[in-house]
């Protein structure tokens, strides 16, 4: 998780990553799994999405529009949710990581704005292709 956070904060939470090693499996363990959960509930919505557009004969542009409102729809939670409000405003992450207080990365809105670009720019080809695909069907 700590990849993602500003590099000021990647910094100051070095020592700590380098320890990481030393640490209880147990949680990475857990985190592993919920991540695990989480991409194949989100790869789940869209075959069911899929799916129940076979049974309603949805045309390619119905499939497209909702493969983009499902795609965008959660690309726009993480953005808001937990780039703006999580990292920006509640100050949620330096609570449980207290060598972080005061670095200047938790107010930057935005300091990550390539990498959404590239996973929006790959979630739209995707859409392309579920729509092509399950309008085939």
């Amino acid at each position: 998780m700590a990849k993602n956070f500003p590099k000021d904060v990647q910094e100051a939470l070095q020592p700590r990553l380098d320890e990481i090693d030393r640490q209880p499996k147990a949680p990475r363990v857990f985190g592993s799994i919920l991540i695990i959960i989480t991409f194949l509930l989100f790869v789940g919505v869209f075959i069911f999405g899929g799916v129940d557009g076979v049974h309603h004969d949805f045309t390619y542009s119905q499939y497209l529009l909702r493969f983009l409102i499902i795609a965008f729809g959660i690309k726009g939670v993480d953005i808001i949710a937990l780039d703006y409000f999580l990292l920006t405003k509640t100050y949620f992450f330096p609570h449980f990581f207290s060598e972080t207080k005061g670095c200047a990365g938790w107010q930057q809105f935005g300091y990550n704005r390539k990498q959404h670009l590239g996973q929006s720019v790959f979630m739209l080809i995707c859409c392309f292709v579920l729509a092509f695909v399950f309008s085939r069907m």
